[in-house]
């Protein structure tokens, strides 16, 4: 394929990628004190597909005091917003609501800043949701892991997982008070981490996950967080515990130091 198809190629799928959709805040809440709750509804839901529960989405951000009209141009027209990748935590079909959780960062990152200050009737950019990666149950055993940038896919996976199930969640998190309800099967054994700095490296999923007795029969893992902490992960259970790659959905969410855009650069460049 000579250059200039490469480039009429991407020319289309610019063209054939469908507009975002412009949702509406319902109600917006602190689900723990380091994790916010926005829930969206309107008929800007309207066809919204059904089972992608812990399928990731692009959100993008308005700036501050912008107004709607503004935004909806910027979208089609430029220059775009800032786009920031997160999980739809549910999406009830019935109410026409969307729930994403947001992890409360203050004024760190365009996505937490808007998530701390928006109020009902806010706005933002909405592009996807992807189907969601862990939808297969048919492990003697699954392995759930997940800092605060991960808790909510690794919670729809345990939530969606038959009550027979057996296994571990690990879940890291800010603080005591950052413990949610999580419906999962009873056979699933839940350990909550403190890990008071998010900004420092943590061995603590890796220690404990280490230190557990392998189970006999076929592993799944629904692990993400952390680059290096998932990178380690990666080699231990691949290489060591030789889990088939098929069955270990494992990914760095971010990475300490880094802007997702410079997270995402970094792994499309393999240095991640």
């Amino acid at each position: 394929m000579t250059l200039t198809s490469k480039v009429a190629q991407a020319a289309r799928k610019r063209t054939e990628r469908p507009m975002p959709r412009v949702l509406v805040v319902k109600d917006v809440w602190h689900l723990t004190p380091n994790m916010i709750r926005v829930v969206f509804a309107g008929p800007e839901l309207d066809g919204f597909p059904s089972g992608r529960d812990g399928g990731n989405c692009k959100l993008m951000i308005p700036e501050n005091g912008e107004t709607k009209e503004h935004f909806v141009e910027r979208l089609s027209s430029g220059p775009p917003p800032v786009r920031r990748t997160y999980t739809v935590r549910k999406f009830d079909a019935f109410t026409h609501e969307l729930s994403i959780d947001f992890v409360a960062h203050g004024d760190e990152g365009p996505a937490s800043r808007w998530a701390s200050s928006v109020r009902a009737g806010g706005f933002l950019g909405f592009a996807g949701p992807s189907e969601p990666k862990f939808i297969d149950f048919d492990a003697d055993w699954y392995l759930v892991a997940a800092d605060p940038s991960a808790i909510p896919v690794a919670a729809v996976a345990l939530e969606a997982m038959p009550r027979d199930s057996k296994g571990v969640a690990i879940f890291e998190i800010t603080s005591a008070l950052d413990r949610q309800e999580i419906d999962a099967p009873a056979g699933i054994k839940i350990h909550w981490l403190v890990h008071s700095d998010p900004h420092k490296a943590s061995t603590r999923q890796e220690d404990l996950i280490k230190a557990i007795e392998w189970p006999q029969g076929r592993v799944k893992t629904c692990i993400a967080g952390e680059s290096a902490v998932i990178r380690s992960l990666r080699d231990f259970l691949i290489n060591e515990k030789q889990v088939p790659r098929e069955d270990t959905y494992i990914s760095g969410y971010w990475k300490i130091g880094l802007i997702e855009d410079q997270h995402q650069k970094a792994k499309r460049d393999g240095a991640d």
